[in-house]
């Protein structure tokens, strides 16, 4: 369902907050930008968006302010100059940052007397606009509940709580995920690939295997949050034996191992701790203890 036009202000016009524009203006909203080199509003303002001179005039311009620059420090340069005109507005942060910087900058917008929304895009910029991409929200509730409908130009917007830095924190636990999914992928591309399978022939296996392995997921979920590890599928002894066999594959195709060999690791200092009947789930304990929690 469309959203009621509203006004909004995009600060920063890099390739995402360009995209952040494009959506809004597509959404119907009256959209304000502002860029440090003004050639770049170009695009958003053939697009129907008004480019503001300065920080201060596009802040003015809306009660909802989107920024998405290079960094804190980025944001801080800009904002700072201009921080009492905050004062009762919204400030929705998009940069990407750690969790403590998202909590500062928090603290330093209501010192302005500005609310506060931290935000993680959860998809490169062609697919802003998309219902089908998160865009995660931490920071006060009743703040995300009245700019919801305008969130939603941007993608799907998922409220994770009131504690400001729970965006980033679940941005660099999700992009852990992608990256040992994707290198994942690619170390079995290259695998199947040394004997003439093409990856275009893989993947679409890769992808419906992927869809099994979310099963495992929503079976362990509990198991974790029960500190209680039931090794009634498959146990941390069962993957380190299976584990073994991708090794030596890869090392008599000439297929680097430093992955595998990794996982090989962490799968045995959690059978030395205990855990070798246990389900794959157990694991956890070991990687807690390395952080120094739990």
């Amino acid at each position: 369902m469309r959203s009621e036009p509203a006004a909004v202000t995009v600060l920063g016009l890099g390739s995402m907050g360009t995209a952040l524009a494009g959506a809004l203006l597509k959404g119907g909203h009256a959209t304000t930008v502002w860029n440090r080199s003004p050639h770049k509003a170009k695009p958003p303002a053939e697009r129907g968006a008004t480019v503001a001179a300065t920080p201060e005039e596009a802040v003015a311009a809306s009660p909802l302010v989107i920024a998405c620059v290079l960094d804190y420090a980025a944001l801080y340069t800009v904002l700072d100059p201009v921080a009492d005109s905050l004062a009762g507005r919204t400030l929705v942060n998009l940069t990407s940052g750690s969790p403590e910087q998202a909590a500062e900058a928090a603290a330093w917008a209501g010192s302005h007397g500005a609310h506060y929304l931290d935000g993680a895009i959860m998809t490169t910029p062609p697919g802003v606009g998309s219902p089908e991409m998160m865009f995660l929200y931490s920071g006060e509730r009743t703040v995300f509940d009245t700019h919801r409908p305008v969130l939603a130009s941007l993608g799907d917007p998922l409220y994770l709580g009131t504690d400001a830095g729970l965006a980033s924190l679940y941005d660099a636990a999700l992009l852990g995920l992608m990256w040992a999914a994707m290198t994942g992928w690619l170390h079995g591309t290259a695998l199947v690939g040394s004997e003439g399978t093409p990856a275009t022939a893989f993947t679409p296996v890769a992808i419906r295997w992927l869809s099994a392995v979310t099963g495992f997921l929503t079976t362990y979920a509990p198991q974790v949050d029960a500190g209680h590890y039931p090794g009634d599928d498959a146990t941390v002894d069962v993957q380190i034996a299976a584990i073994d066999h991708l090794i030596h594959a890869a090392a008599a195709r000439g297929v680097d191992n430093a992955l595998p060999e990794l996982l090989k690791a962490t799968m045995e200092r959690t059978r030395a701790a205990g855990h070798g009947s246990s389900s794959y789930a157990s694991v956890i304990e070991t990687l807690r203890k390395a952080a120094g929690t739990r």
